[in-house]
């Protein structure tokens, strides 16, 4: 039988894609994942043992990686690293802005009438400089690669906090939802380029990150999520790797929650 249409196929060979945060956690899984579909992969992160580690394996087993030590904050070192990867594999296709951290506390904490605590500004900024202006300093250093390949994909990990705010997460959901807003900018702005930016809105996943919160917490998650599980690193791997590939080439500015159904249940 003859079709127009052709299966989905997942191929990445001869793509280079950049990973922040890419040591560990969710980011392993995507270098992980991406390696596999073919594609060459940069490994930013500050956890030296780990990313080279995680490298060693990747090329060990037929895939090419390189670790760069790289704080996404710094836009000397964002361009360093550009300019590093693309001696090494003389293109970019594929940025994957995954890296993140978490500073939690209450705006205010009160007992008995009274401010007892409260969300510091450098808890505030911590956050925002890596989860925030980090997104904004490596997208901004890649995309003139990207424009003048005419070709590329940015996808940019938001979160489903982001959809319906979290208690005691300020920094953290006002990042995320920037992100979402930058994403559909970007979208705007570098669609006509060849280059499509997405992002994926995360559940509660199953990372060093998550593991820190109180079993009560996680329980009322798991509790709350129709699938009935937290994620894993690799269903959000999976997504990355989705909206990176020639399958997804006409999704654009959109935001992809992958989180078990969680929005559902709030």
């Amino acid at each position: 039988m003859r079709s127009e249409y052709t299966a989905m196929s997942i191929e990445l060979r001869q793509r280079v894609a950049v990973i922040t945060g890419g040591a560990n956690g969710i980011g392993r899984s995507t270098a992980l994942a991406f390696a596999e579909a073919g594609a060459a992969v940069a490994i930013w992160d500050m956890v030296d043992q780990a990313g080279l580690a995680l490298a060693d394996e990747i090329n060990a087993g037929g895939g090419q990686a390189v670790f760069q030590h790289v704080n996404v904050t710094s836009t000397s070192e964002v361009e360093a690293a550009v300019a590093t990867t693309l001696d090494r594999f003389g293109r970019i296709d594929i940025l994957v802005n995954n890296a993140g951290i978490t500073r939690d506390s209450q705006l205010i904490k009160i007992k008995d009438g009274e401010v007892v605590g409260k969300m510091s500004e450098a808890e505030f900024d911590a956050v925002l400089n890596v989860n925030l202006k980090g997104v904004f300093i490596c997208t901004q250093s890649i995309a003139p690669v990207m424009v003048r390949q005419g070709y590329g994909r940015i996808i940019n990990a938001a979160s489903v906090v982001a959809l319906y705010g979290n208690f005691g997460q300020t920094n953290y959901v006002a990042t995320k939802s920037a992100v979402i807003g930058m994403t559909k900018v970007w979208a705007r702005e570098l669609g006509k380029r060849g280059i499509t930016v997405n992002a994926v809105a995360p559940g509660f996943i199953a990372t060093d990150m998550t593991r820190g919160m109180p079993d009560r917490v996680l329980a009322a998650m798991v509790e709350r999520t129709p699938v009935g599980r937290m994620g894993e690193p690799r269903d959000i791997a999976n997504a990355y790797l989705f909206l990176g590939s020639e399958a997804a080439s006409f999704i654009n500015g959109t935001v992809l929650s992958v989180d078990g159904g969680l929005v559902l249940g709030t």
